[in-house]
């Protein structure tokens, strides 16, 4: 009698689930409700789409020009900005991004894809034309933009010609219904946007450790310090004498800025930064190209699915090659022949 209690006892307390257990089941619910069907796509999405995410709403305050973001633009840029054809880009490039940014996230949650296709197409549709248009004001400012060194400039263009082409490419290859090259460039182009975000963090990790160093130096024109300080002329004779009184021979100079980010004055902070911003900018380009790369390559299976996926569609709209109608590699490049599953 005491054996069969027992046992009953033990049958009774195996059916409970550890605490472990009961976080994975919830944890796998919240992932297949959103449409993730692998593990590790959920916290990656969280991670990348939750940075894009509150980047660009931190940021919707700054479509106020005149007020939010000309408070809070880098010391001499808004100098720049506030006027000319330097507003317009500015205007149509913030107008443009931050929206942008807040529906590209809504694109890389499978059940809005397989659920609310029309919304997924729409809402596609919309993201492509304003990154295009955004880009367009991005190199309206880029003259002017943290100093508008070379290095910023280049690094800008680079930004621009691989975003382009990177929605160029997944436009012709969803209109080709080549679903895992669309998925493929879609994600680097969504890789190449999200450099600004990596940059701000490594530009202001860069400015402390530049203002340690303390031997840089920026040139800012002498206009830019005297609107920084309202034409404080007090402060300009003490600090940039080599500026001269406004109306003289060297009112429209140039002026030497030490790079300092704890020197609590303007400029200096200002200087700190367009120091450190084209170096950053570089630099966080190159980690999401390798990331977003290497994220590819780590994920073939998901490829070899999608690339089923469009072979069968292909097949239904009657393309040639079914499989391989899209931009794919054989089609340029020295590769085997695709097949699908079935035929190999």
């Amino acid at each position: 009698m005491k054996s069969t209690t027992s046992a009953v006892v033990h049958d009774g307390s195996s059916t409970k689930q550890p605490p472990n257990d009961r976080k994975l089941t919830f944890y796998r619910r919240v992932y297949t409700f959103l449409g993730f069907q692998k593990s590790y796509n959920f916290p990656l999405f969280i991670i990348f789409a939750g940075a894009m995410l509150g980047f660009t709403l931190a940021r919707l305050q700054y479509l106020n020009l005149s007020g939010n973001f000309a408070k809070n633009a880098t010391p001499g840029d808004w100098y720049w900005y506030r006027a000319n054809h330097y507003r317009v880009g500015i205007s149509i490039h913030l107008g443009c991004i931050l929206p942008a940014g807040l529906l590209m996230v809504w694109q890389f949650i499978p059940a809005i894809r397989h659920k609310a296709i029309l919304f997924h197409r729409i809402n596609g549709y919309l993201i492509i034309l304003l990154v295009l248009v955004s880009n367009v004001g991005a190199l309206m400012i880029v003259r002017r933009s943290f100093g508008g060194e070379l290095a910023t400039q280049g690094a800008v263009g680079v930004l621009v010609i691989l975003t382009t082409l990177g929605l160029g490419m997944a436009y012709i290859n969803i209109k080709r219904l080549q679903i895992d090259q669309h998925r493929a460039w879609m994600l680097r182009t969504m890789f190449y946007l999200g450099t600004i975000i990596t940059t701000r963090l490594i530009m202001i990790i860069a400015a402390q450790i530049t203002t340690l160093i303390g031997s840089y130096f920026v040139v800012y024109t002498c206009d830019e310090i005297r609107f920084i300080h309202n034409n404080d002329l007090a402060y300009m004779q003490q600090a940039y004498p080599a500026c001269g009184l406004p109306g003289s021979t060297n009112s429209s100079g140039q002026a030497v800025v030490h790079a300092d980010f704890k020197a609590g004055t303007a400029e200096a902070i200002g200087a700190s930064l367009r120091l450190n911003f084209g170096m950053a900018i570089w630099i966080a380009f190159f980690m999401h190209l390798v990331g977003v790369e290497i994220y590819l390559n780590l994920t073939p299976r998901e490829a070899q699915r999608l690339r089923q996926v469009s072979y069968e569609r292909q097949l239904e709209a009657g393309y040639e090659s079914p499989g391989s109608a899209g931009l794919v590699v054989e089609r340029w490049g020295d590769a085997d022949e695709w097949k699908p599953s079935g035929e190999i």
